[in-house]
């Protein structure tokens, strides 16, 4: 909702998938990147819907308290992540890059008419240049460069409406990713498995975006699911639990309604990314499910890595 995005030029052809190389490991070991002792467990990855921005302040909406439990259910784990790599379905670019930030985060408010009180809101996490280079340098190796480096960019509103309520003291280095809409999943799943290593290195890797997303198809949130949007919804978690990636790769044809479900995919492809940076052999899990305005599934899931 209230999307931010670059201009493409010329457009690559989107079921072009380069694939990661084997050669991505990094001899040096920084500490912003999050790199753990070698007898650490991998983290998990995530896909978390953050819905509308009103996430922010309205406290009706059942996925808040979800979020709000993070912390203190430990859902990401006991131990406290290094660094945050999140992909936000509202920063689109030709080709991958990352916020290169040294200092506070800006807090970007890319959405419009919505009640005052939320232009306000800030979240100063602090930026986490190195995380970006070691993703910049994954990246490339793996064949998905050029990786550009913004040296301005905050975090969009689908990063840090849920990192405020999961993280609220804003004190864990936070770098963003973004997506390449000219393209396709099977591009962002691999994406996602050049940026493997992170797992190993401290790094909370997140994909932001929402399981069901048609603006033009909204209604009171007071009105159950319509069918097409159920029908979606399910199907992406069955495809997800029964670990049938490739289908879940190739939604826009196996899944029911998917055009109805994602006009455009942006909001689905940090999916992508998150369940393949989980790695070979991931389990999914759904670790939330809820609705608003009819239609809009704030369905999250959880990918346990295999160690």
């Amino acid at each position: 909702m209230g999307q931010s995005h670059s201009q493409a030029k010329p457009k690559p052809d989107r079921h072009a998938t380069p694939q990661p190389r084997g050669d991505d490991q990094h001899p040096n070991q920084r500490e912003a990147t999050g790199r753990r002792p070698p007898a650490a467990p991998a983290m998990d990855t995530f896909f978390l819907s953050h819905g509308s921005p009103t996430l922010s302040i309205d406290e009706a909406i059942p996925a808040r308290s979800f979020f709000q439990s993070w912390l203190p259910a430990a859902v990401a784990g006991p131990e406290r992540p290094r660094s945050i790599l999140i992909v936000s379905a509202h920063w689109e670019t030709a080709t991958p890059a990352v916020n290169v930030i040294r200092g506070a985060n800006d807090t970007i408010h890319d959405f419009y008419g919505f009640p005052k009180s939320m232009y306000q809101l800030k979240y100063p996490a602090p930026g986490a240049p190195d995380l970006a280079k070691r993703t910049k340098e994954l990246l490339e190796q793996g064949g998905f460069g050029p990786v550009k480096e913004d040296r301005s960019r905050g975090l969009d509103h689908g990063a840090w409406v849920p990192l405020m309520l999961m993280y609220p003291d804003a004190d864990i280095p936070v770098c963003q990713l973004s997506v390449q809409t000219d393209r396709d999943a099977t591009y962002h799943f691999n994406l996602g498995k050049a940026l493997a290593p992170l797992r190993e290195e401290g790094v909370l890797v997140l994909g932001s975006g929402s399981a069901t997303h048609n603006l033009r198809k909204m209604g009171p949130s007071s009105s159950p699911p319509p069918q097409w949007a159920s029908d979606f919804n399910t199907w992406l978690k069955d495809s997800l639990l029964g670990g049938r990636y490739d289908d879940v790769n190739g939604y826009e044809e196996k899944a029911p309604n998917a055009k109805t479900a994602h006009p455009r995919p942006e909001h689905l492809y940090p999916l992508h990314v998150a369940l393949g940076a989980a790695g070979d052999e991931s389990k999914a899990e759904l670790i939330h499910n809820s609705w608003t305005n009819a239609s809009l599934s704030y369905a999250s899931y959880r990918f346990t890595t295999k160690n």
